[in-house]
């Protein structure tokens, strides 16, 4: 090996120890609870609790973007290169806003989390939101450290130490060139916006095919199964049981507008089960098995009384009333994990007629789903 190219080498390494640090400690994945998936019409879409698509992008796309990089910022993002200490344009940036992937404008960091660290790169003690960082173990340079990536591009960012400040003790070391920054009151391009998302809540006798009948839909990007309209706070599945809490077993459902209406949601729900059967469905009888739409504002009760009386008129339902109750929200308390993803875990089949809701409401499944 030439001298000169191993004096570079340890220049270079001398570097990394010195402003990178060189205990990082025990990687920390950050957790997926922060983000919810479901199956979409072409993909399976993972959306971030502060609303944003975090769902990783294809290769050939994000080749697409690095195009418009300069060769610096292609450097860093696409090499998992490191810019000079001291050098970023960034690095004494005091002014308020948000920091975005200079690739794919995913917003990583706010400035109300930056602080000085000293070590000649910009840094911050939290993410934007973890699911918009992911980590994972780096073991260049002879160390042991985490990287720290674009969740959405998978562009690189640095690296994640544990020596930062409080609350998060944790010091977030950025490249000033992997960032974009917009300050408050600044236009920010539609792929740094969150989407624009509505929540509806249903109640059709037992949840788990309630659950799974919504997750087939095209535009619906989350489906929880819980408990509501009930007199006491955190119940349990016991509780419920014993029919005197108040509570109906129900769903959340977080959907898209453009892709999908309330009022085809609510269509399907209808369709879905069986609205004219009084406090039960088939074998399970009680209130808590009741039949309900509980609605976000005034747009969605008007909505979902609409079309709770037009569909009375049709012959489906032999002229029986619908009794299907139509009220305003209350407080939504999710179920214990294992009623979660119940059916899609257990293979079990429901009382709910999938065909029959996608009919009714014009729909089509999402070619991930199965119709029973």
């Amino acid at each position: 090996m030439r001298p000169s190219f191993m004096i570079t080498l340890f220049i270079a390494a001398a570097l990394a120890v010195i402003g990178l640090g060189l205990a990082p400690g025990p990687e920390q994945p950050p957790s997926d609870r922060n983000a919810t998936t479901m199956n979409d019409r072409d993909s399976q879409k993972k959306i971030s609790s502060a609303g944003f698509d975090v769902t990783p992008l294809p290769r050939a796309e994000v080749e697409a973007l690095a195009k418009k990089l300069t060769p610096e910022q292609y450097r860093i993002t696409q090499n998992a290169g490191t810019e000079r200490a001291f050098c970023g344009t960034l690095l004494d940036n005091k002014k308020d806003g948000m920091y975005v992937c200079v690739v794919c404008g995913l917003p990583l960091f706010k400035s109300e989390h930056k602080f000085i660290s000293g070590t000649g790169w910009p840094s911050f003690f939290n993410p934007f939101d973890t699911a918009h960082v992911a980590e994972k173990s780096d073991d260049t340079l002879g160390m042991s450290r985490v990287e720290i990536n674009c969740a959405r591009c998978d562009g690189h960012l640095g690296h994640v130490f544990p020596d930062g400040p409080p609350p998060s003790g944790r010091r977030f070391c950025l490249n000033s060139e992997s960032l974009e920054f917009f300050e408050n009151g600044q236009e920010v391009p539609i792929e740094s916006r969150p989407l624009s998302l509505e929540t509806g809540y249903f109640a059709g006798g037992c949840f788990w095919g309630v659950e799974h009948g919504f997750q087939q839909v095209p535009g619906v990007i989350s489906v929880e199964s819980g408990y509501q309209q009930g007199k006491i706070d955190n119940p349990t599945y016991k509780q419920i049981c014993n029919g005197d809490t108040g509570h109906a077993e129900s769903v959340k459902v977080i959907f898209d507008p453009t892709k999908v209406s309330y009022e085809k949601l609510v269509r399907f729900f209808l369709h879905l089960h069986d609205p004219t059967q009084l406090n039960r469905q088939g074998p399970d009888y009680g209130t808590q098995y009741r039949s309900g739409v509980y609605t976000v504002g005034a747009e969605q009760q008007a909505t979902a009384t609409r079309v709770k009386a037009e569909l009375q008129t049709i012959a489906r339902f032999g002229g029986k009333p619908i009794v299907t109750e139509v009220e305003v929200a209350k407080r939504f308390w999710p179920a214990e994990d294992y009623h979660q993803d119940y059916i899609a875990n257990t293979g079990r089949s429901c009382h709910v007629d999938l065909p029959a809701a996608f009919k009714g409401a014009d729909l089509q499944p999402t070619k991930l789903g199965k119709v029973k």
